[in-house]
């Protein structure tokens, strides 16, 4: 057996997602059954100073050779680095991310991608006309559950899948918790639900009914929405939105359109107890059969099927019901990062620039779609997040 792909990262920024992410590459590929890739961390950076870099690489139990940089300019230029995980906040990607490909590496970006979808085609733009790799940090997209629900649906095991149901919600106390200055509804930092949590929504919806279409099959969706703003900062603290795909997956007939409902709130929760009593926070409906997939949208474990007009006999076991099965996949020695990490190991490796699991032009579509909620409802960031200017500083 040949021995498996080193890649050597660099982690721009020092946060709690960063982190997380650190801490998840660093697991033994083995306990997720990986013998092609691993990983190591040989750099990381903080804007602010080397001492928060080097307290980062130590608490997240990195080699003892990765180095630790007081810049992000430093980190783009280490020539060890293979590819860059940009873990800033929303408001930060477009500038951190360019200054990473003009440097000439790989990078692979937090979601939400950019601020909005013009920033998002210059990225893509610059990375590949330096023919470098980039990919969007939409960790569930990779995990085993996600692929496995995708095939479903293209398979055609629900039929024709006429109407996704998504959400993310937390129930905060928001003007205690988070005030005016925290990320979650500073302007400054492109806060507010829709970024922060709808974007896990839209995945959702975009993976069941966008991605299981063939390529030449998907179209952008038409967009209805409705947002209410958070009054001491101006950020969106409810945001639902209805999206009308133009194809059905598994539709024989081709004649039918699919919605896609997503939502997401900051004063109500989709798990309002925290114990799964309000499951399922994704539904996805087809013609034979629905896919129920429990909360947290952002990190399923478990997901029910039922398939239509075989639920009046009993099974024995649990109890279930004839037609319904319920799946579950534990996360095996970490959070579940690990997974896109792989993604973009191999990618890389294998000389590619885009992920097939989330390609440029489904990323751009996506933020073509919330550039759009915010159009409806009248919600702007300050022009310097907002800017195709580069390099500019926030």
């Amino acid at each position: 057996m040949p021995s498996p792909h080193t890649v050597r990262w660099g982690i721009l920024a020092t946060g709690g997602i960063a982190q997380t992410f650190t801490k998840d590459l660093l697991v033994d590929p083995a306990t997720r059954d990986v013998s092609d890739i691993r990983h190591t961390v040989v750099a990381a950076a903080s804007s602010s100073s080397a001492d928060r870099a080097k307290k980062f690489l130590k608490d997240t139990k990195c080699p003892s050779s990765a180095v630790a940089y007081g810049s992000y300019a430093e980190l783009v230029a280490d020539k060890n680095v293979d590819v860059i995980y940009v873990a800033t906040p929303h408001s930060h990607h477009y500038q951190n991310t360019m200054l990473c490909l003009e440097a000439g590496k790989h990078v692979m970006c937090e979601k939400a991608f950019t601020v909005n979808a013009a920033q998002a085609k210059k990225l893509v733009e610059l990375a590949k006309k330096k023919n470098l790799f980039l990919m969007e940090a939409v960790w569930t997209r990779y995990f085993p559950l996600s692929i496995e629900i995708r095939k479903m649906i293209e398979s055609g095991e629900l039929g024709t899948v006429h109407r996704v149901i998504a959400d993310l919600s937390f129930n905060a106390d928001v003007e205690n918790t988070w005030g005016t200055e925290h990320r979650m509804v500073n302007m400054d930092l492109a806060g507010g639900a829709l970024l922060d949590l709808g974007i896990y929504s839209l995945t959702w919806v975009f993976q069941c009914l966008y991605h299981t279409l063939p390529p030449s099959a998907r179209r952008p969706p038409k967009v209805v929405s409705s947002m209410e703003k958070y009054s001491r900062t101006g950020a969106d603290e409810k945001t639902s939105m209805l999206l009308t795909f133009p194809s059905a997956p598994s539709d024989p007939t081709k004649s039918h359109t699919a919605h896609g409902i997503a939502l997401t709130n900051l004063r109500v929760a989709t798990d309002v107890d925290g114990h799964g009593s309000a499951n399922p926070a994704i539904r996805i409906q087809g013609t034979k059969g629905e896919i129920m997939v429990d909360h947290p949208a952002y990190r399923p474990t478990r997901y029910t099927v039922v398939m239509k007009g075989e639920g009046e006999a009993r099974a024995g076991g649990e109890g279930q019901q004839a037609g319904r099965r319920e799946v579950v996949h534990q996360i095996p020695g970490g959070h579940g990062m690990f997974w896109e990490g792989d993604e973009a190991g191999r990618c890389v490796r294998d000389g590619k620039l885009e992920s097939e699991g989330l390609g440029w032009e489904e990323s751009v579509v996506i933020m073509e779609t919330m550039d759009e909620v915010r159009r409806q409802n009248g919600l702007q960031y300050p022009e310097k997040i907002e800017t195709l200017d580069y390099p500019v500083e926030l």
